[in-house]
């Protein structure tokens, strides 16, 4: 035996007594509470450790001391009472979970545990050609904000003013038609086709409006009324409607001998933009008092004035996909889209561009929309509606983009500017593929002169 070992002092009473009393705790009961743990360590007297694959206290053959350490740190025997709330996701199936789970993730059992299920492959955005694929020299075409200078048919025919004639380019075959001259002095201020695509209307800056049978190359009638130019037409069925900068609206029915059967008076200043809704129920007018108005076949006052926008209402587009959804666009000292819903009178949205609204035209294919845009940017915008989120913008004009058209097929628009060039623009994908591109978008690429 080492001779440096010193005995341990012998306890006093009360440590032997302290001593007695962990060794016979299995035993001993304190007067005024139960010894459940240590201050560390959580008690487990009620675990349930088959669950781990771990041997009992029933069966673990220990010691005399060890029983007795295992009472003085984890409390007394117990009766054995599994919680109910303890891990209960051992005894629950996949399928209790996923009827009873108030979560967004399903559970399938073809997965393993863990694994998360396989979402669909998100779909790519749409991508739209950054540049126009064509250019047409349209020499003399004006930089003027209030006139609207080119249409698109419905037989694919573009309808194009430039100075005293109007000249039509055929989209399928690129052939060039000169259809009319006003003389020297006159000069063509607006045109429209008709729905069907036979008839174009013209207005001139004396204050007429022409039709003229596209077919037979000859002028059908010529109305008068406005006493000042005409810069604003749209068709509603055998009805075209002509605004003025008289401030005056005429309706006209070309089928009957008077020259208009109404007239529509509620502008304070020239008539600038007017549009038909698709189901021939409502005109929307704007003018360069700032108001957009909204008008029934019979009325002769407006049924709807909104006045929010800050300058000149041209830009102005029906929505084909919901009942009484209207778009306008502001001028320079407004440059926001605003939405409205005619059949409640009220405001939806109103998204600032940044820059003077001059057009607007909505997609029939999907929910989408164009705007084109003066100072300061002269850009093409593609939105996604209703969200307003920009699909694409597209520049190429130098000047303001001041009239668009839209294709027959909705898939291609053409912008003009007073940069005198014409710019055709996939934007819109087909009513059938997103891929699909339109007849002129395929066949006819490069630069020419529209005369």
């Amino acid at each position: 035996m080492d001779e440096s070992f010193t005995p341990p002092p012998p306890m006093s009473s009360s440590q032997h007594h302290h001593v007695q009393r962990i060794i016979n705790s299995n035993r001993y009961k304190s007067p005024s509470k139960t010894i459940y743990s240590d201050r560390f360590i959580p008690s487990r007297s009620a675990s349930n450790f088959a669950l781990f694959d771990m041997p009992s206290e029933d069966t673990c053959s220990c010691s005399p001391y060890g029983n007795a350490l295992r009472s003085a740190l984890f409390g007394p025997d117990t009766p054995d009472k599994t919680s109910p709330n303890i891990f209960r996701y051992k005894t629950e199936t996949r399928q209790s979970m996923h009827s009873h789970s108030l979560t967004p993730f399903a559970f399938h059992d073809d997965l393993l545990p863990g694994c998360v299920p396989s979402q669909p492959p998100l779909k790519r955005p749409r991508k739209i050609p950054p540049s126009s694929f064509k250019v047409l020299d349209a020499p003399a075409l004006q930089d003027d904000f209030y006139l609207n200078l080119v249409d698109w048919s419905s037989n694919n025919v573009l309808a194009v003013a430039l100075g005293n004639s109007v000249y039509l380019w055929n989209a399928s075959s690129s052939k060039v038609t000169k259809l009319c001259d006003l003389g020297i002095d006159d000069s063509v201020c607006s045109v429209g086709w008709a729905q069907l695509g036979t008839y174009l209307a013209v207005g001139s800056n004396t204050g007429k409006v022409q039709i003229w049978d596209v077919s037979q190359g000859k002028t059908v009638r010529t109305m008068e009324g406005h006493r000042l130019r005409v810069g604003a037409l749209a068709w509603s069925s055998s009805f075209l409607s002509s605004g003025g900068r008289d401030k005056i609206i005429y309706q006209r029915d070309i089928r009957a001998q008077e020259d208009f059967v109404s007239k529509l008076s509620g502008h304070k200043s020239e008539v600038c933009g007017l549009k038909w809704s698709y189901d021939n129920r409502e005109l929307a007018s704007g003018g360069n008092d700032n108001r957009l108005l909204v008008w029934n076949q019979n009325s002769t006052q407006p049924i709807l004035k909104f006045c929010e926008h800050t300058a000149a209402v041209k830009a102005i587009a029906w929505s084909p996909h919901v009942h009484g959804l209207l778009a306008s666009g502001g001028g320079t000292a407004d440059r926001s889209i605003r939405f409205w819903n005619t059949t409640t009178n009220s405001q939806l949205n109103c998204i600032d561009t940044g820059s003077q609204v001059c057009n607007l035209v909505w997609s029939k294919n999907v929910n989408e929309l164009v705007s084109t845009h003066g100072y300061s940017q002269n850009q093409i915008i593609v939105w996604r509606y209703p969200t307003m989120s920009k699909l694409a913008t597209l520049t190429g004009h130098t000047y303001r983009v001041l009239y668009l058209a839209i294709s027959p097929d909705g898939q291609t628009i053409v912008t003009g500017a007073g940069d005198e060039t014409l710019r055709f623009w996939n934007v819109f994908p087909s009513q059938k593929s997103q891929n699909t591109e339109s007849e002129i978008g395929a066949s006819s690429f490069g630069r020419t002169i529209i005369r």
